[in-house]
């Protein structure tokens, strides 16, 4: 058991939380909930030792292990996918050599009268006992497992980490931390580079094998089938519910209608009670009551009302130019790089209209094949876009490419033209860019702040063909939600590549799927696919 005791933490004056306390039990499955900014990811850096309250305390058992996968990390690229995953039992292989390294030490000493034997022998006694205490390990065999769970392919291993994107070492890193079995688990955003199959083994593996674990995510499908307990940060506070994701957003409804009727009620008790004061604070007879009800208000708690996002504006795509009935047709396509086929005789046909996702593991060429739609490679075969199609792209590096030296509102203002420049603010207060925020640069916003920005640059240019590659990543849950009614409600065609279930379900007719070096049509939403997709899964295991 982990216990956090009265922590608060102060940012130049202000608490970002104060005093708050609760307890990690063995086994809890924690979803760490609240809006951008409440201080969730700064809550998990303190209960991983990296960071410091401004006071309180953590405090947990002796040889209790914390592993953390934070957002963003750096993995040393000196070795293999493999040497550097299996750093993990550094430990244990330490263990073993000093083990081996002592014995071979008194295999050729001779003084065995001497003080110094003596030590030998009693460390090497209590180091054996540690080690034949730990469960023998196949450790080339584990990393392996983990690994090729987590998308990797048996030719990966021995490739050097420096080979791989910032998404695939997160990758490694969450592996290792897999692999340590440690007590508490805590992990911030790890989906975020995680393709659907992914996503699917980490959560068997957290539900089944895992014991503590504490995770904040952006998907609620994910989140919903993992935890039994919801922490929400809000106002400097903490509220621990004994719920998964959903049943909690039920929870949290109630808890707000409550304190709304108590607000409502205080304030009215407050007038009566101030005009009374009002009334009769010169009138002789009435003195001691009026002292009285003015001492009740001075001690009065004021019942608070958790903020609640506003932001809720209905966005709206402008209305999609009409384009010619099958806005991408793709036949016969095949891309290589050398000897590497990433698809060969991919065809598809889409409609006006249409709503499609591309799914797959990573690498199987979701974002090659948008990129050929785009012209922005070369290919085999052939690809068509259709009479005045006029494409919108979010690419998955988007908001890296903002101008970094230019603020929030300029970067809007320099795209905008017409009538929606009267509605800057507008459209940046629905994407929570409120006040002053909009005249932050940005060069200092976070990965979620910059990828908003960029969806808004999407909204103000009339397409009909819109190409998103991951929009989601980095996105709070009502922002995902914003954005995804906006798409079910826009008029022109949608492709788009996802992992995240949630935001794919609702929004798309049809499903892409890419593996194998193929690209297979599936007439389904993304329900449907999965459901089959398990039963294709269990097929390959029978034969």
């Amino acid at each position: 058991m982990i216990s956090v005791d009265n922590v608060t933490v102060q940012h130049s004056g202000s608490a970002l939380f104060s005093n708050i306390s609760f307890t990690i039990n063995e086994n809890d499955k924690i979803a760490l909930m609240g809006k951008n900014g409440a201080g969730k990811s700064t809550l998990l850096k303190i209960i991983a030792g990296q960071s410091k309250p401004t006071s309180g305390a953590v405090s947990a058992p002796k040889d209790y292990v914390v592993a953390y996968l934070p957002q963003h990390l750096l993995t040393s690229d000196d070795c293999t996918v493999m040497e550097e995953t299996a750093k993990a039992f550094a430990s244990y292989l330490n263990m073993k050599a000093e083990i081996d390294h002592i014995n071979e030490e008194l295999t050729v000493r001779t003084d065995y009268e001497s003080e110094e034997y003596y030590k030998l022998i009693e460390k090497v006694s209590e180091l054996s006992e540690k080690f034949y205490a730990i469960e023998e390990v196949n450790y080339e065999a584990e990393v392996e497992k983990v690994l090729l769970g987590l998308g990797f392919e048996r030719d990966d291993l021995t490739r050097s980490t420096s080979e791989f994107s910032g998404g695939w070492r997160m990758r490694i890193e969450l592996a290792k931390i897999l692999l340590q079995k440690p007590d508490l688990i805590l992990l911030d955003e790890p989906t975020n580079h995680l393709d659907i199959e992914s996503i699917q083994w980490l959560e068997e593996f957290l539900m089944n094998k895992a014991k503590a674990v504490v995770v904040i995510s952006h998907d609620r499908a994910f989140v919903d089938n993992i935890t039994t307990r919801t922490i929400e940060v809000t106002m400097g506070r903490i509220y621990d519910y004994k719920a998964k994701y959903s049943h909690y957003l039920e929870l949290r409804k109630e808890r707000r209608e409550q304190q709304q009727k108590q607000f409502e009620e205080q304030q009215k008790f407050i007038a009566e009670t101030t005009q009374f004061i009002e009334r009769f604070k010169g009138t002789y007879s009435k003195t001691l009551q009026v002292q009285s009800r003015v001492k009740m208000l001075e001690k009065l708690d004021i019942v608070e009302v958790d903020e609640v996002d506003t932001s809720a504006l209905k966005l709206r795509f402008p209305p999609s130019p009409r384009s010619g009935k099958y806005p991408v047709i793709v036949d016969e396509m095949s891309k290589s790089y050398g000897d590497h086929v990433v698809f060969k005789d991919a065809s598809m046909t889409i409609e006006q209209g249409q709503k499609v996702a591309f799914v797959g593991k990573n690498g199987e060429g979701k974002s090659t094949m948008i990129k050929a739609i785009m012209g922005e490679i070369d290919f085999e075969g052939k690809c068509e876009l259709g009479h005045n199609a006029m494409i919108g792209y979010f690419a998955q590096n988007q908001a890296s490419l903002l101008d970094e030296s230019l603020t929030i509102f300029e970067t809007i203002d320099h795209i905008a033209v017409g009538e929606i420049r009267t509605k800057i603010k507008d459209i940046l207060g629905a994407f929570m860019f409120k006040g002053d925020d909009i005249n932050k640069k940005v060069k200092v916003l976070s990965g979620g702040e910059k990828t908003r920005l960029a969806m808004i640059k999407l909204l103000l240019e009339p397409v009909n063909l819109l190409i998103l590659d991951e929009p989601t990543n980095h996105l709070d849950m009502k922002t995902k939600d914003i954005i995804k009614d906006a798409l079910k409600a826009f008029d022109g065609t949608l492709v788009v590549v996802s992992h995240d279930r949630d935001f794919l379900d609702g929004l798309v007719t049809k499903v892409f799927e890419f593996g194998n070096k193929r690209v297979k049509e599936h007439f389904e939403d993304i329900n449907g696919f999965l459901r089959n997709k398990k039963i294709e899964n269990l097929k390959e295991v029978e034969r």
